[in-house]
């Protein structure tokens, strides 16, 4: 699905204000950190709650493995201001030839300043110029308004609402599912392609 580049640990892509890239094992106490946030958790459904430090561990070290095996990139958000700092975690991963489901999370004291729609708009400009996926789909609770409104910016079309199995808490909630086509994203195509690198993040923190 995604190209050799994107399966090195040293990829990033770079935005205006934001660097994404491969989560490392020293990210693993600021992702308690974030996911353990009421509001944030009550939103996930494949983070546990209470999150804890070993559960983070494990969710590194298999999105490391999801990235290295080409079927999803999932990578973590930090400011170029302070690529040290994680705020959020934003992922891509095949659920069906050719479409891709995307997940996301930032940081509450990080709401309602764009990070999340300009990483969602990042990833979702690499799915396109560089995988073979015809579309996106990302579910979300139906009370979620903000990341509904990121989907919304990012040109996501609304398909229904369903049921949602959250199988790290052992139940169902309402969901509202949404899908970006590949044609629907070039005909709205107007953000900032994102640039691939090689271990900018990283030469920030020299």
């Amino acid at each position: 699905m995604f190209p050799d580049l994107f399966r090195d640990d040293v990829f990033t892509l770079e935005t205006r204000r934001l660097f994404l890239r491969w989560p490392h094992a020293k990210d693993a106490a600021r992702l308690v950190a974030v996911a353990n946030d009421p509001e944030i958790a009550g939103q996930m459904a494949s983070w546990p709650h209470p999150f804890t430090l070993r559960d983070a561990e494990e969710r590194i070290v298999k999105t490391r493995a999801l990235n290295l095996s080409g079927e999803g990139i999932s990578l973590a958000i930090v400011q170029r201001i302070n690529p040290l700092r994680v705020i959020g975690m934003a992922g891509l991963k095949r659920v069906s030839d050719g479409t891709l489901d995307m997940g996301y999370l930032v940081d509450k004291l990080h709401w309602g300043q764009g990070f999340m729609t300009e990483a969602a708009q990042a990833l979702i400009d690499a799915a396109f110029l560089y995988s073979e996926a015809s579309a996106i789909t990302a579910g979300i609770r139906v009370t979620n308004n903000a990341s509904r409104k990121v989907l919304e910016r990012c040109g996501f079309q609304y398909e229904g609402g369903g049921m949602c199995n959250r199988s790290a808490w052992g139940d169902s909630v309402s969901s509202d599912n949404y899908r970006l086509s590949r044609a629907t994203w070039a005909s709205l195509k107007g953000w900032r392609a994102p640039v691939p690198g090689r271990g900018e993040a990283e030469k920030e923190c020299a």
